[in-house]
């Protein structure tokens, strides 16, 4: 077992349950069936949605042991396969229910986590589904020729396209893959004729129809009219017409479409595939055989649990979506009377969301009143002190919406005393401690009443801990940085004790961007979060693990070198009944080291290992060191480039 194990009994209080803290943290909806907190008190996978759990901490705990420090990325292998499972056999139910006569053949779009591991588990997991992948760029077209080796398997080529990227698409068609280029422009069809003629291979072609339906939220603006790629209908008709004047309307295999990314209501899914439905069926009408429909991305993840149209959220299930799809696809082409066509899903964010949790350590708390620093009041105190210490020590008999206006005033008037210079820094300081003395009692006595009025709840918001968290938000929630996309959080241990702070969470870089301060919530954004008060060892704090899951989507790859903190440790966990914990780790995967980090942004290890020499000799030189000093620190210098760039406290 880990570490985790609360080393104190849980509170006497009979109200807290392990239900009251699934219910705190919303572990039992956003989870999915894939967390859950363990009788316990710790966080718990269930990669395959059954009674088969993983304790991440001991997860934590093993990789420690290997010498890895936290932050950590943990890859639940299974959930990955788990979910290709759940998307194909959802697709095959909703087939059979309506009696569709088409097929459904999903892709992966690599865009979403481009890592290898994921890649490949993905790819395996899909054989039985004839499951392929979907590349936007050159890179990923040639990772992904590579990793498909099976006779017909799918691969759709989205984004602009130049000369080689056409050409090795064709040449993809030759292995006999079945490689379809989806045109985002008119020239691109001119392109790909041209290039396809001169290699002897005929295309595969796909064209993106640019509907008027677009999504709600965060990606809307990725689909609808204005959408950055896609062609209208007019541009359809004319790409259409070029490949019949070429000879190639026979090349014409596929429609496309996308709404964006996240869509958070289902309405918006069932029009868009009702439009691209008709335009499918009239294509048909005019003679070009499509064979399939890509519905594209969009399939969401219900990041708060709400299950609602939040652009955090989503109101549909992954069974009502995939019904939705092949109902409207069928309905369409039956009032048509032509063929029901193969559908194809890009759903990345869906399919590896879950799998992926990342863990930080929590290794101090910023504090409105430290606790370092206790004053003593004497009757020579400044008017505004012992104005305060009035209203402190007689509020439980004063309207205390008014006590704490009345010292909101006497702050604000020594802000101005001390600005104009007649109000020293102890007094200062005296006055903010006191303030925020007051404000807590405030805070406290509203609690549990049936209205609590705007400014007493931005009050206790602004009571919250800063939570001082080893990660960068810039290298691994990019998203919440730069979207205000909402991630659950929660604390994986200690979860038999209730939770007794408020907090908001704050990283090591030297950017006021980098904090966390938006939470999931069933009924709104939080502002901060439950958190549980530090205990104090004899080298600082009791390790205290804080948990960022869904994070599987985009974010292990669109993270940035920010202060040069780099990609963190990473391991790969597979369920095997067979080991005694249940699980194994499969593969360590090393963060960046400092010498990798500055590499990265052209530094060279032997030159900057040279120039500290050179200091060192003339620190010796000049008798400022000691030649047994200064060489014990050049050494720590080189060591040192091969650390972690994150923090130790180890």
């Amino acid at each position: 077992m880990s570490d985790f194990s609360p080393s104190t009994p849980p509170t006497p209080e009979a109200e807290w349950t392990i239900p009251a803290a699934r219910a705190l943290y919303n572990i039992d909806r956003w989870g999915a069936g894939y967390f859950d907190v363990s009788p316990t008190g710790q966080v718990v996978a269930r990669p395959l949605q059954n009674g088969v759990e993983v304790t991440i901490g001991d997860v934590v705990e093993e990789a420690k042991a290997r010498g890895l420090k936290l932050p950590l990325l943990i890859r639940f292998q299974d959930i990955l396969r788990h979910r290709i499972v759940a998307i194909n056999e959802a697709f095959r139910a909703s087939i059979a229910e309506f009696g569709y006569k088409g097929a459904y053949r999903g892709v992966f779009p690599i865009k979403v986590n481009q890592l290898r591991e994921v890649v490949e588990e993905l790819l395996d997991a899909g054989k039985p589904y004839n499951f392929g992948i979907e590349v936007g760029s050159k890179p990923e077209l040639y990772a992904g020729m590579a990793l498909q080796d099976q006779l017909g398997s799918l691969t759709i080529c989205n984004g602009y396209k130049d000369p080689s990227f056409i050409k090795l698409a064709l040449q993809g068609i030759r292995l006999g893959k079945k490689v379809i280029m989806v045109v985002e422009k008119i020239e691109e069809i001119r392109q790909i004729i041209l290039v396809s003629r001169q290699v002897g291979v005929e295309p595969l072609i796909g064209m993106r129809a640019r509907l008027q339906s677009k999504g709600a939220g965060k990606w809307a603006e990725s689909g609808g009219e204005n959408a950055k790629f896609g062609l209208s209908t007019t541009e359809l008709m004319a790409g259409t017409e070029l490949l019949q004047r070429e000879g190639l309307g026979h090349c014409f295999k596929l429609l496309h479409f996308h709404i964006g990314s996240q869509v958070p209501d289902i309405l918006t899914v069932k029009k868009a595939v009702q439009e691209a439905g008709r335009i499918y069926a009239k294509l048909h009408k005019l003679g070009f055989a499509v064979e399939y429909i890509d519905v594209g991305g969009g399939l969401g993840v219900d990041y708060d649990g709400s299950r609602s149209a939040f652009e955090s959220s989503i109101n549909y299930s992954l069974q009502e979506y995939t019904n939705d799809v092949v109902y409207y696809l069928e309905d369409v082409c039956n009032q048509e009377r032509v063929p029901h066509p193969d559908i194809i899903s890009e759903s990345g964010r869906a399919l590896v969301a879950h799998h992926s949790v990342l863990i930080v350590e929590v290794f101090g708390a910023i504090d409105k009143t430290p606790p370092e620093l206790n004053f003593n009041y004497t009757d020579n105190e400044h008017r505004i002190v012992k104005e305060l210490l009035y209203i402190r020590d007689n509020l439980n008999r004063l309207n205390k919406l008014e006590a704490y206006h009345d010292s909101l005033e006497r702050k604000e008037d020594a802000y101005q005393m001390f600005t104009l210079g007649v109000l020293d820094l102890r007094d200062k300081a005296k006055i903010e401690t006191l303030f925020w003395e007051i404000a807590e009692e405030v805070v406290t006595s509203f609690k549990g009443q049936a209205y609590i009025p705007e400014e007493i709840r931005q009050l206790e918001d602004s009571l919250g801990q800063q939570y001082l968290c080893n990660f960068s938000v810039f290298q691994s929630l990019l998203d919440h940085w730069a979207l205000g996309q909402l991630f659950p959080i929660m604390p994986i241990h200690r979860l038999l004790e209730r939770p007794t702070r408020e907090g908001t969470l704050v990283d090591i870089t030297c950017d006021s961007d980098g904090q966390i301060n938006k939470f999931v919530d069933l009924r709104d954004v939080r502002d901060s979060l439950p958190l549980h008060e530090l205990r104090p060892n004899g080298q600082g704090w009791e390790p205290y693990h804080l948990g960022f899951f869904l994070m599987g989507a985009y974010q292990d790859i669109m993270g940035d070198l920010h202060n040069l903190f780099g990609r963190v440790n990473e391991v790969h966990v597979f369920l095997d009944p067979d080991e005694p914990a249940g699980y194994y780790i499969e593969e360590v995967i090393e963060g960046n080291t400092i010498i990798e980090a500055l590499t990265a942004v052209q530094y060279d290890e032997n030159e900057l290992k040279r120039q500290m020499k050179a200091q060192v000799d003339a620190a010796i030189r000049s008798d400022r060191m000691k030649p047994s000093e200064a060489y014990r620190l050049l050494d720590d210098y080189e060591r040192g480039l091969k650390d972690y760039t994150y923090l130790n406290f180890s």
